[in-house]
């Protein structure tokens, strides 16, 4: 063997190296699937999981609580506050001794809204008696 061909037997045996066999190459696996998005639910289906109300029941709030709103504007005149929210509606009432809040929500069964809870308090915001608010709000008969 001459010389230069000594030379060139390093560079064939690395070349000859380089060349692996057909396992080395695969196939990338398949991407793994995308989530599966979570859809919010509904409006409508998110005001009829709204919990019921609990009605309150006192001594002196006998013909308020179960009351609908013509009823509480016999009793007490008309509202000086009137507010709608879905089917949930708040009436109010003031007058130098208090001011009465009134929470009006429909039946299970459906119907006219109905007033479940009162909550009276002072001009200030200090807590008065319930009952005490609506005798003193209350319309003469």
């Amino acid at each position: 063997m001459k010389a230069y061909q000594w030379l060139a037997l390093p560079a064939l045996l690395a070349l000859a190296a380089c060349g692996g066999s057909t396992d080395a190459v695969r196939p990338l696996p398949a991407p793994p699937p995308p989530p599966k998005a979570i859809r919010p639910a509904p409006p409508a289906a998110i005001q009829t999981q709204r919990p019921r109300p609990h009605i309150q029941v006192l001594p002196g709030l006998e013909g308020v609580i179960g009351a609908d709103a013509d009823a509480l504007t016999r009793q007490f005149g008309a509202p000086r506050l009137d507010v709608r929210e879905g089917d949930a509606r708040k009436l109010q009432w003031s007058g130098a001794p208090c001011v009465l809040d009134a929470y009006l929500y429909p039946p299970d069964g459906g119907g006219r809204p109905i007033a479940t809870f009162v909550d009276a308090r002072r001009g200030d915001g200090r807590d008065v008696d319930r009952a005490a608010c609506v005798a003193a709000l209350r319309k003469p008969r």
